[in-house]
């Protein structure tokens, strides 16, 4: 991200007990007994946005600037005073000192956001950051794997945060283990292995290449994802090792398909693996870490064909009557120990519902998908044993309080029907939930359409739930803007704030880069990316993406990653046979190599 200098505005108090504002360029910014000691712009609490503003701040300097990309539809600010009596107000609102603002909404083009520090005798000292979200998203970075070789579906799996890039290749085949091993050998055939890439001054190189501690053949280690600052976690849904909880043998395979995650850590740019983790009730088949998930301390990891028929948290783990039920795993971590902290199911559990097949985590706020489900209920807290609509799929929201995990909402669409898989993507960030239905059936477009009409079988929708005082109810219903049947828009979801990311893997247009033509159909299942920004609690369709060598079957969103306004989309079935960051796209020499495009 470049940042720009923001020359001129500068504030003068005038003293009598007033402060008075004048845009004279050269000057500080006002009374040197209200000045300011930082001020901060933020992500969102708890991420600060990344590069900051320029120059550097000091309490001298009236003026800042930040750029930032068209993803980006908000920010937060917080102030600390030079002298704790100075009062502090953000856009004329009073903040206390070192608190967030709320969000500042940002337009297209240039926006001007004054901190004002005042004394107690009303002196003053005005700053300004003028913010510039650009006016359209553009593509960043052509990432392709270290090792690239066919079939290796880099980009099954994406995840990113701040300037780090995770990437998942789920099939590749080398039997190193550990970090850093050699790449070519191909003795472990869909072992997995994973790509971290990182970021500076606006460039992207990789980082390290990372396989499991116990890397065998079909383990699919990178089937699954997610990164959490310095914390990077990895499922391998088919490993075979019948052990237990943390840090158990890796190596007896006493249990085929019943699967692993390994929790990796980084300090001073270098990666190990913290953690080798299994379920506490580990089984063949359970395929645990098919969706994994993680906030700060705290992990959870699905195993959607888990067999228990127990509901809730905490519920006998060994009886096996409700097949493929699935459940889902927390963990918490203490001073570098992970242990496990919950083991939950669903609240109607019932055999081959899937519970667990996509998971979500952002503070004491966990997200369960379980895409078979089959009530008929619509809408929040409806009637969960009828069973009327197979496969329509459901949520479950938990909390936790004081360690303890409860349910604190079950979810379904508003226009519940069979087939449809809600559920089978979910996303969480703060107080907003997303939930993907692939498979649901409406030929709506954008956001807001008719739900019923059925016109556009498995082309998809995603549905956003906000949570207030508690409790959680639909705030929109989200189509693309070119539905068309069997595209499945909602494949993959992500939310970051007020940025919702879609991905729609099988969406046939010929179109490449942002926003290109959307109904030529001449690439069939190319896949597209559709970007959502939220204004005053309204959705709307900010940009369609595609890559920038569009093919048919590349499969481009099968996964995507948000983080401030930086995007990532997976396309497991592009086929170059190039390496690194930014190679030749267009050769075709290594089939589903898979490739990932950062956007923003």
């Amino acid at each position: 991200m470049r940042l720009l200098p923001c020359a001129v505005v500068a504030a003068l108090s005038c003293g009598c007990g007033r402060i008075g504002f004048e845009p004279v360029s050269g000057d500080g910014p006002g009374d040197p007994d209200a000045r300011l000691a930082s001020i901060t712009l933020w992500a969102r609490p708890g991420d600060p946005l990344a590069p900051p503003m320029a120059p550097a701040f000091a309490p001298e300097i009236a003026s800042y600037a930040a750029e930032v990309g068209l993803a980006r539809s908000t920010v937060q600010v917080s102030a600390i005073p030079l002298d704790p009596a100075t009062t502090i107000t953000i856009e004329s609102v009073p903040v206390a000192a070192g608190e967030l603002s709320g969000p500042v909404a940002l337009a297209l083009g240039a926006t001007t956001i004054t901190v004002v520090g005042t004394t107690p005798d009303g002196a003053g000292a005005s700053y300004t950051v003028e913010v510039t979200r650009a006016a359209a998203l553009a593509q960043a970075a052509y990432v392709k794997a270290s090792n690239t070789d066919s079939g290796d579906i880099f980009g099954y799996r994406v995840a990113v945060s701040g300037d780090t890039l995770v990437v998942g290749a789920s099939s590749e085949d080398s039997s190193s283990t550990g970090v850093g091993g050699v790449q070519a050998d191909n003795a472990a055939a869909e072992s997995g292995a994973v790509y971290v890439f990182t970021r500076s001054a606006g460039m992207w190189s990789q980082q390290a290449y990372l396989k499991a501690s116990n890397t065998e053949a079909g383990d699919n280690f990178g089937a699954a994802v997610a990164i959490s600052g310095d914390t990077l976690v990895v499922g391998a849904p088919v490993e075979d090792s019948a052990v237990t909880g943390v840090g158990g043998a890796q190596a007896d395979n006493g249990a085929i398909d019943s699967g692993a995650v390994y929790v990796f850590t980084r300090s001073a740019g270098v990666w190990s693996q913290q953690a080798y983790v299994k379920a506490s009730n580990t089984e063949a088949g359970d395929n645990f870490g098919a969706a994994v998930a993680i906030s700060g301390e705290t992990l959870a990891v699905g195993a959607y064909a888990e067999d228990s028929a127990a509901t809730g948290v905490g519920g006998a783990q060994a009886d096996n009557s409700a097949a493929d039920s699935g459940a889902v795993y927390v963990f918490a971590r203490t001073a570098g120990l992970w242990s496990q902290q919950a083991y939950v199911k669903a609240s109607n559990a019932e055999a081959g519902d899937l519970f667990g097949i996509s998971v979500a985590v952002s503070g004491d706020t966990l997200a369960v998908g379980a895409h078979l489900e089959d009530s008929g209920a619509t809408g929040v807290g409806g009637a969960q044993a009828d069973n009327a609509a197979v496969d329509s799929g459901a949520v479950y929201m938990f909390t936790r309080s004081a360690g303890v995990w409860s349910q604190q909402a079950y979810l379904k669409a508003s226009n519940t029907e069979s087939g449809d898989l809600f559920g089978g993507s979910v996303a969480v960030s703060g107080d907003t939930l997303v939930v993907a239905a692939a498979g649901e059936d409406s030929g709506a477009i954008g956001v807001g359409g008719a739900q019923a009409d059925n016109a556009a079988a498995e082309s998809g929708a995603v549905y956003v739930f906000t949570r207030s005082a508690g409790v959680w109810s639909q705030q929109a219903y989200v189509k693309a803007s070119n539905t068309d049947a069997s595209d499945s828009f909602g494949v993959s979801v992500a939310v970051w704030g007020d940025t919702l990311v879609v991905g729609a893997h099988l969406e046939d247009s010929g179109a490449s880069g942002v926003d290109g033509v959307q109904t030529d159909n001449a690439a069939p299942s190319s896949g597209a990316v559709y970007v959502f920004a939220r204004s005053a609690g309204a959705w709307s369709q900010q940009a369609y993406l595609k890559a920038s060598n569009t093919e048919a079957s590349d499969l481009f969103g099968i996964s995507v990653a948000v983080s401030g306004d930086t995007l990532a989309v997976g396309a497991f079935g592009e086929d170059s046979a190039a390496t690194g960051v930014g190679g030749a796209q267009a050769d075709n020499a290594a089939p589903s190599s898979g490739a990932v495009y950062v956007f923003r």
